[in-house]
Order: C-alpha cells, then sequence, then structure tokens
C-alpha cells in the first residue's frame, strides 16, 4: 500500500489516487500519528477505521473554525450528520463550507473538506454494519461537541463529570465505533464485545486526558481550560486565576491528581487491548503504541510539573520509536505486556486518590 504525501496544491490529482492512497494521503496531511498507526491494521479494517478518522476530522475541523458561529457549527454539524447517514448532498455541503474555512485552519483540513464528497462515496463502499459504526459515532461526536463548545470555557469545566462527558462526545464514542469494526472483523474479538465497549469508553478518555494535559498552555493562550475545577477546589486553587505564567504547587497537586486519573484509563486500555487474541498483531500494534506514546507523555509531565508549553513534555521521535520497537518485541505476551504497563508508568499513581473503574455510556449522565 503507498503512502504518498499530500499534494495540497493539486487535490485534483490526489482525487485520482485509489482509495487507499487517497486516505493515506489525507492521514498524512491531517494526523501524521493517525498516518502511522492506522496502516498497522489488517487489511479489511484498514480502509473502514481510515476513513471513520477522516469523518471524525471533519467534525473537529467544524467545531474549531474560529470564523464559525456557534449557531453555524451547529447548523454544520447537524447537515453532516445527515450527509454520513444517507451519502447524499455531500457536494453542495462541502461547497458551502469550504468558502467559510479561515487561515487558522491548516491547509490539510482544507483540502479534506474540498474532497469530503470522496470521502463520504468511500463511506457508503462498506458493508451496512460498518457504515452503521461509521455513522453512530459521527452523530454522536457531531451532537455533543457543540454543547461544550457554546459554554464559557475561560475558567474550566465544573466537575470532572463534565470533563468525562466532554471526553466521551469526543473520544470515547470514537472508541466505541472502533470496538463494533473489530468485532465486525473478528468472531474471536467479537465475543468479549460487551467488555470491550465498556472499556472502550476509558481508553478514549485516557488519550483525550493526556492531549488535555499536555496542551493545558497552548488552551490557556486562546482562553480555553478544560480541567475540572472540581480537582482544584480540593487543592485550594482557583482555576480563573490560571495562565502559562502561574507557578503554584496548589495547581500542581491538581495536577498530579488528574495525571493519576488519566493513568487508570490508561490501565483500562491496556485491559481492552489484551482482550484482542495474541495473533492480531497488526490490532494490537495499533492500540500499544497509542498507550504506550500516551503513558510516556504523562510521564514526561509528572517530571515536569512546572511546565508551560507544550514543547516541554512532548516525547521524542526516540522515545516513539522505542515504543514501536517494545511493543513488537512482546506484543504477543500479556504477561510482559503488563510488566512493561506498569514498569513505565510507575510512579503516575498518586496514594490516598480512587481511580475510576471503566465507564460506559450506559452510565454516564448523557
Amino acid at each position: 500500500m503507498g503512502t504518498p504525501r499530500l499534494s495540497l496544491d493539486n487535490p485534483k490529482l490526489l482525487s485520482q489516487l485509489s482509495d487507499d492512497d487517497f486516505q493515506a494521503a489525507l492521514l498524512e496531511g491531517v494526523s501524521r500519528t493517525f498516518a502511522l498507526t492506522i496502516p498497522q491494521l489488517p487489511a479489511p479494517l484498514y480502509r473502514a477505521v481510515a476513513n471513520a478518522y477522516l469523518l471524525c476530522r471533519i467534525v473537529d475541523t467544524i467545531e474549531d473554525e474560529v470564523s464559525l458561529s456557534a449557531q453555524q457549527k451547529h447548523y454544520f454539524c447537524n447537515e453532516f450528520i445527515e450527509v454520513v447517514k444517507t451519502g447524499e448532498n455531500s457536494e453542495p455541503f462541502a461547497v458551502e463550507l469550504a468558502p467559510l474555512l479561515s487561515k487558522q485552519t491548516i491547509a490539510a483540513e482544507h483540502t479534506l473538506i474540498h474532497l469530503l464528497p470522496r470521502v463520504i462515496e468511500i463511506t457508503h463502499s462498506f458493508d451496512a454494519e460498518q457504515v452503521a459504526a461509521l455513522t453512530g459515532c459521527v452523530q454522536t461526536m457531531a451532537a455533543g461537541m457543540p454543547v461544550f463548545q457554546a459554554q464559557n470555557l475561560h475558567n474550566g469545566l465544573a466537575t470532572l463529570a463534565d470533563l468525562d462527558s466532554y471526553c466521551y462526545y469526543v473520544a470515547g464514542c470514537v472508541g466505541e465505533m472502533l470496538t463494533k469494526l473489530f468485532c465486525h472483523y473478528s468472531a474471536d474479538i467479537a465475543r468479549h464485545r460487551e467488555a470491550m465497549l465498556t472499556l472502550s469508553v476509558s481508553f478514549g478518555q485516557g488519550l483525550q486526558m493526556t492531549n488535555i494535559l499536555k496542551d493545558i498552555w497552548d488552551d490557556a493562550e486562546r482562553g480555553v481550560c478544560w480541567l475540572p475545577q472540581d480537582i482544584f477546589t480540593e487543592t485550594e486553587f482557583d482555576l480563573k486565576t490560571l495562565t502559562p505564567d502561574t507557578d503554584s504547587a496548589l495547581f500542581r497537586k491538581g495536577l498530579e491528581h488528574l495525571l493519576g486519573i488519566a493513568h487508570a484509563h490508561l490501565r483500562n486500555a491496556l485491559d481492552y487491548t489484551l482482550l484482542i487474541p495474541a495473533h492480531e498483531t497488526g490490532l494490537r500494534n495499533f492500540c500499544l503504541w497509542a498507550i504506550g506514546m500516551a503513558v510516556l507523555t504523562l510521564c514526561k509531565i509528572k517530571q515536569n510539573l512546572n511546565f508551560n508549553r507544550s514543547e516541554q513534555v512532548k516525547i521524542t521521535r526516540n522515545s516513539v520509536k522505542a515504543t514501536i520497537v517494545a511493543t513488537k518485541l512482546i506484543g504477543r505476551s500479556n504477561t510482559l505486556l503488563n510488566l512493561l504497563f506498569k514498569l513505565t508508568s510507575r510512579g503516575l499513581a498518586t496514594p490516598g486518590w480512587s481511580y475510576p473503574m471503566p465507564s460506559s455510556k450506559a452510565n454516564l449522565d448523557f
């Protein structure tokens, strides 16, 4: 399978590629991380998961577009749900949305919106069960994210439960969708469907919390804070006072608490991965690489609690390579994977606090 680089200057040429190369090129443009991990999946899953990520990225593009009002975002999200459901009107949707994107939206996302009809065409080439999984995820994400975008996020979220809800809409529902695709692909995996659906929400939250904690200061510069105030109320720190110049032991104590919660979710993510048969090395690598990079990021934050730029806690390319090598060497062994997780993440859990059991959509307030 080729992985051509995205030609931002020639979307017409890009549209002439095969479906797999077309999606690989778009992925390379909008997310190098997923451009690395998704090709690890077995061929029957690769195309559907790549397409799913592109659909989710379109929702993200709408939600992150600074030139759109809350009302416009709501409108385009609802319209996009119908486009994905029916496969119809993708061309007029793209024509209406594309001119509204600002220069703050990256060039690759501009190209993605222009080529949206081809993405939707690929979506509706899948089996009905796969299309249903993708549609359900987009519907949940596109309906839930505007609820939070419409809030005043300058002072953080009110509670940890609010953070749980936000993480479900942006990542937990993606975990559920991936699980449905995995179960459609393999009867062996489908035997653990219910357990994996539950753990997948926690998996998604662990990855999303890692991103939130890494990007605290980037978000603060935009006047946005996704941290839950109730966690910091325990340490007597007010998120209203948070700035990139903040140097507070009280804030760092709350941050450590959140690192412990994210770590517990990633522990659930490993449990999820260990339910995948050992011979499905591509599927395991897809999950393990994401977990490994998230754990290393949390560890780097723990070692640099006074960081004030995301670059200070960004893991190195060598760390990424080490994650890949380690998982390839021991990825079939549940015992060794458990040991590696324990050794790598030691110090993240904080004694005296309780951490989350796996969450599911059923026991969250959505």
